[in-house]
């Protein structure tokens, strides 16, 4: 009978997003051995991961890998990983906003963290990004709660709000507001933004490739042209960002953007970015958000802020509703700087317990 690995394991909904959460201490050290076992506890690559405990779906394909930090003022490291569904590769580039929101939680229930009082606050490292988020988690009578009266869209109900502040997000990988230097540049015939705040996007207007910017995800999905057309322009640009060839990454990310039609500031399409996101990725939405502020990019010109970059809450319209961002930015002068970017998630525990994998792909001890 071969035998099986047993690691433990968390299932958690942070955001829209859902995956498991692991005490790096319970992996292998080494990323590549790493990386095996998380494709083998997701189930990668099949497009159901029947043979794992992925959500054969983007959204539900996502890994948070949580240990203390032994940085000053910092709580605990996150290192986020996308793994792919259909495709043998554990992409830790980005990070993913959404899992996020539930890393600070998981850490205060792992006894990572002391709860201090009603909220506490746990100062987070992104590994992807070097990014520092600070989380701030309803924790009344000393232990976190997940029940509480916030909703977001994309999520059935309500729970506990949890507080994301992103005290670092310009630059997240290619070190520059602006990766090509230029808040325009034309591809293929086509105008578009590259920035870089939290995630490295590419973003287009819906109109110049043939679209209103309102269609459902399902919609877009379904228009292979279309996807087969942005991702021609996303490798392309991805050299023009200094990321190299990134066929096989999933960064930079994708924005179909239109004028908003709900009373937000901008709509917004994400893109993950072979297929469109049901709801919208919270480091994507602080990208678009940022984009609004930087005069002369098209979610600047689309959203009517162009000569009035927005300090305060921009709305951005997506596929299942808004989400907002909070902003206290200068993205003009030579040194930009984020004051304030924060959203509010909320997550979930869904169950805790191993996940198992087969012993020939690692045999811990």
């Amino acid at each position: 009978m071969t035998m099986q690995t047993k690691i433990p394991c968390v299932m958690m909904r942070g955001g829209t997003s859902r995956g498991p959460f692991f005490l790096a201490s319970d992996l292998p050290a080494d990323p590549a051995r790493r990386d095996e076992v998380l494709l083998a506890a997701m189930g990668s690559p099949h497009s159901y991961q029947v043979d794992g405990i992925g959500g054969a779906t983007p959204f539900t394909s996502k890994v948070a890998i949580i240990s203390p930090s032994r940085r000053p003022g910092i709580d605990v490291d996150y290192l986020f990983a996308q793994v792919l569904v259909n495709e043998r590769m554990v992409d830790t580039r980005p990070n993913c906003g959404n899992i996020l929101g539930a890393v600070g939680p998981f850490a205060i229930d792992a006894g990572l963290v002391p709860a201090q009082g009603d909220e506490t606050t746990v100062r987070i490292f992104n590994v992807n990004t070097q990014a520092e988020v600070h989380a701030i988690v309803q924790t009344p009578g000393g232990s976190v709660t997940y029940s509480g009266d916030a909703a977001i869209d994309g999520v059935p109900g309500t729970a506990a709000p949890v507080k994301l502040n992103f005290r670092s997000a310009i630059g997240s990988i290619t070190g520059k507001l602006l990766p090509t230097g230029r808040p325009l540049d034309v591809i293929d015939g086509i105008e578009v933004s590259c920035v870089d705040v939290a995630m490295p996007m590419v973003l287009f207007s819906a109109t110049q490739l043939g679209k209103t910017g309102h269609e459902s995800a399902e919609e877009l999905d379904a228009d292979t042209a279309l996807i087969a057309r942005m991702e021609a322009i996303r490798r392309k640009a991805g050299e023009l960002m200094g990321l190299g060839d990134v066929s096989g990454s999933v960064v930079p990310k994708i924005g179909l953007l239109a004028e908003p039609q709900h009373g937000g500031t901008i709509s917004s399409r994400y893109f993950v970015p072979y297929s469109c996101h049901r709801a919208h990725a919270v480091t994507g939405a602080l990208c678009v958000a940022s984009a609004c502020a930087v005069p002369g990019t098209i979610a600047s010109r689309l959203s009517g802020l162009d000569s009035a970059p927005p300090q305060g809450v921009v709305r951005i319209e997506h596929p299942s509703g808004t989400i907002s961002i909070d902003l206290d930015v200068d993205l003009v002068s030579a040194t930009p700087v984020i004051r304030r970017a924060a959203v509010i998630r909320t997550a979930r525990r869904l169950f805790e317990g191993s996940v198992l994998i087969p012993s020939e792909v690692w045999q811990d001890g």
